[in-house]
């Protein structure tokens, strides 16, 4: 087994991921992979006839994205503190919820938010975390963001 998978994108339900499976893999020892899905590449045909949302500079750019995602794995540990486990971060392009079960497919635990950061206020998972809960190889454990007051 290869530890704890936890994928990551600016979503606040992500980051309570990133805590959670950060936590549990100091706890049990194991080690840690932080995984961010880039969007592919679209060709200017398909934006202009599906109308696909236009990602900030840079957004597409794996280097770019693994400095981003490392400064946010660096927060959460000092947030942490303690016994901290062994962190890798990989940045990868495609469907995010393929790419996270390609990376679970020998893990111990796969751990995504609840909805991603294009989510709507009131549905309770996103299409990653219902896909990578139905097709997933490995226990997979979705986290929501807590309610103010909780």
């Amino acid at each position: 087994m290869n530890g704890i998978i936890v994928g990551l994108d600016d979503s606040i339900h992500s980051c309570t991921a990133l805590r959670w499976a950060m936590h549990e893999a100091a706890v049990h020892h194991l080690p840690l992979t932080v995984v961010t899905v880039l969007p592919q590449e679209v060709r200017p045909a398909t934006t202009i006839y599906w109308g696909l949302p236009t990602y900030p500079e840079g957004s597409s750019n794996q280097e770019y994205a693994r400095k981003a995602v490392q400064q946010r794995v660096d927060e959460v540990m000092t947030e942490i503190g303690g016994d901290l486990p062994e962190v890798t971060v990989s940045v990868t392009k495609g469907n995010p919820a393929e790419e996270l079960m390609n990376a679970a497919c020998d893990a111990d635990m796969l751990v995504v938010g609840s909805r991603g950061s294009d989510g709507f206020a009131k549905i309770l998972m996103g299409s990653v975390s219902s896909q990578v809960t139905h097709h997933a190889e490995c226990p997979v454990v979705v986290i929501r963001e807590p309610h103010p007051g909780s």
